[in-house]
């Protein structure tokens, strides 16, 4: 039998060989001529000259198979709904939708925009765009209006897919007025806004521009609308991501490579089968969404839940920290993906939870958004009896995971999970640590260094940054030297990691001003930008604190121009209310701080390079390490003081 590390190395040194065999796990209308074509290092262009299409292979080749097959179970504790779809259902959906999106002008090429909750409607809508060759950005519900319209001006989408509005905690969150403003605010303008009624909170129609579902599904029932065939290097979609500068980037993917790296995954990493059914708890808003809730699940033939509400809450608004086990059990679940913000959370409900229900189906519990503490993974561990609890590290710009346990490959050993490690990296994937200093690979057991992939990345990845292929080999790539002098391209996470005696990684932490809030990726500078318009704001800096249930929380620290009002606690908490509010109605609850603290000056460099490692370190009581390039020790020892005191 063939060792993990072997097979690996196989992806890697037969390379083509490796991803031609797996590229037969999808349907092609015309095969791929050329499996990878690396001849403009860093862009990698796969299966070149196939032509394919990500909703057929979905939905239709499905649907022609075993049309009476659960294919979308939708699942909403908010509005007390079930509902499961056959994939013959799902693709008379898709159809209504993507006839409607082709009777307001939507063609090949053009750009929709999502911003939706997680309802039935928000897949059909995927699927839609992906099966005439239109590319879709999903925007996660709970942004703001700000993050939205940047989103609007970048992407320039020709129709605006959204709803009424969303519910959480069986309160209604309306989301057409945010719309609205977004739209007033962004420069583009969509021709038309797609609207889902769930009769949920009352919104008004623009004339000549608002469009509800209802009336356009009604009007196509019996629509059918055959799948665009596409290139394999076609944009399938865009998803934006936080950075450390302001404008957030759009991740582009493209379609052939993305449709056989997840089709390859569901079985090999996941273990997942046709007929079975996979469950993630993320947001389509998500990247993980993407992958493992719509594209993912279905193109291997498995039914998905697509679940709106609480992990704690159940039908009839009832409290239930055991409504996801309740779910594993009623539809067979074998896959469950979640993050361990969310097991963190369901540690402090009854764990009999955990033993209430037949959860004999489920073979495994992957979690990834931000690292697993080990604490967290042996408390499920120990819960689900000893069920494989397996991390997996990987990011919104490769869609599927760098690094993880591939435990369903026949003629492979298996691996063993440990506690803290997502494990080893996976095929297709050249990972590498190196020194930030010297960009040289950093060898031998129990190293350390920065989290490298060298190129070409594996399909599925990333192909650019949507409009701005300079922006993608700045931000991303990095030539490292090797023995021919012309050095290798390396992607990197801009993650530390270490890697013990084994072979196992371990993920330490962001190398860059981006922070991981509950699996949410939020750039630093986005934050201190909105803080930074508080009318009394003179200078910010935002970090990432450590945080027992959300793994990040953002912490602000702020000097101000006028101290008047600001000598009592009443005024102090004031403004924190204020800028609070400013960051919620600029990025969303997301990306509020949980706490902004009033300082009279930041520590910098003598240079005036924000400290922002060393206020990291001191509000997580750690030693802030060398300051001799300090310019004022005495303010880092005045927030020291607050932190210490509890101010």
């Amino acid at each position: 039998m063939q060792s993990y590390a072997e097979f690996h190395q196989q992806s890697l040194t037969d390379r083509d060989a490796f991803w031609a065999e797996q590229a037969k796990r999808i349907h092609w209308e015309t095969p791929p001529q050329q499996i990878c074509d690396y001849s403009n290092p860093p862009f990698a262009r796969w299966f070149v000259g196939g032509r394919t299409n990500i909703c057929y292979n979905a939905v239709d080749r499905h649907a022609l198979e075993r049309p009476d097959d659960a294919a979308l179970i939708a699942v909403s504790t908010e509005t007390n709904t079930e509902k499961t779809y056959s994939f013959a259902e799902l693709q008379r959906e898709v159809e209504r939708m993507a006839a409607s999106l082709l009777e307001l002008g939507v063609e090949q090429g053009d750009r929709v925009l999502i911003y939706m909750p997680m309802i039935a409607e928000a897949c059909f809508a995927m699927l839609a765009c992906t099966r005439i060759g239109a590319i879709h950005s999903v925007v996660f519900g709970g942004f703001a209006s700000g993050s939205l319209s940047t989103r609007i001006d970048d992407a320039q989408p020709k129709v605006i897919i959204s709803a009424d509005g969303g519910s959480r905690g069986a309160k209604p969150v309306p989301y057409k007025p945010l719309l609205d403003e977004a739209i007033h605010l962004a420069t583009h303008k969509p021709a038309a806004v797609l609207l889902v009624d769930r009769g949920l909170t009352p919104m008004n129609l623009v004339e000549g521009r608002d469009v509800l579902w209802g009336d356009l599904r009604a009007r196509h029932m019996d629509a059918q609308v055959p799948c665009v065939w596409l290139d394999a290097t076609t944009p399938s979609y865009t998803l934006y991501t936080s950075g450390t500068t302001g404008k957030p980037k759009g991740v582009q993917r493209d379609t052939g490579g993305y449709a056989v790296a997840l089709a390859t995954s569901i079985p090999f990493i996941y273990g997942g089968a046709p007929g079975e059914t996979f469950f993630s708890t993320s947001d389509i808003g998500w990247v993980v969404g993407h992958s493992y809730i719509i594209y993912g699940p279905l193109i291997g033939g498995m039914a998905t839940i697509m679940y709106e509400g609480l992990p704690t809450q159940g039908f009839d608004h009832q409290p239930d920290g055991g409504i996801w086990w309740r779910l594993v059990a009623k539809y067979k679940v074998t896959v469950m993906f979640s993050a361990p913000t969310a097991i963190r959370v369901l540690k402090k409900q009854d764990p009999a939870h955990l033993t209430a229900h037949d959860l004999s189906s489920l073979k495994a519990l992957f979690l990834a958004g931000e690292p697993l503490d080990e604490p967290t993974a042996k408390w499920i561990s120990d819960g689900l009896n000893g069920k494989p609890i397996i991390d997996n590290y990987w990011q919104t710009e490769t869609g599927w995971p760098i690094l993880g346990i591939a435990n369903g490959i026949d003629g492979v050993e298996k691996n063993q999970p440990r506690f803290g490690s997502p494990g080893f990296p996976m095929y297709g994937y050249n990972v590498r640590l190196v020194d930030e200093s010297t960009g040289l690979a950093v060898e031998g057991g129990d190293a350390k260094g920065v989290l490298v992939a060298e190129g070409p990345l594996p399909p599925g990845c990333l192909q650019t940054v949507w409009g701005d292929d300079k922006r993608f080999v700045s931000t991303y790539w990095n030539k490292m030297e090797d023995a021919s002098g012309e050095g290798r391209w390396v992607y990197s996470t801009y993650d530390w990691a270490r890697r013990d005696a084994d072979g196992y990684y371990f993920i330490l932490g962001r190398t860059d001003d981006v922070i991981n809030v509950a699996g949410h990726r939020l750039g630093t500078r986005e934050i201190e930008e909105s803080i930074s318009a508080h009318p009394n704001v003179a200078e910010t800096a935002v970090v990432g604190v450590a945080d027992d249930v959300k793994g990040q929380v953002a912490l602000a620290f702020v000097t101000t121009k006028s101290s008047e009002g600001l000598d009592t606690p009443e005024g102090l908490k004031k403004m924190e209310q204020e800028i609070m509010r400013q960051v919620d109605s600029d990025l969303g609850a997301v990306a509020r701080p949980s706490r902004v603290m009033i300082v009279t000056a930041l520590p910098k460099t003598r240079s005036g390079k924000l400290l922002r490692r060393a206020l990291q370190a001191v509000a997580e009581g750690r030693d802030p390490g060398d300051l001799t390039t300090i310019d004022d020790p005495s303010s880092l020892l005045n927030i020291k003081g607050m932190v210490d005191a509890g101010k």
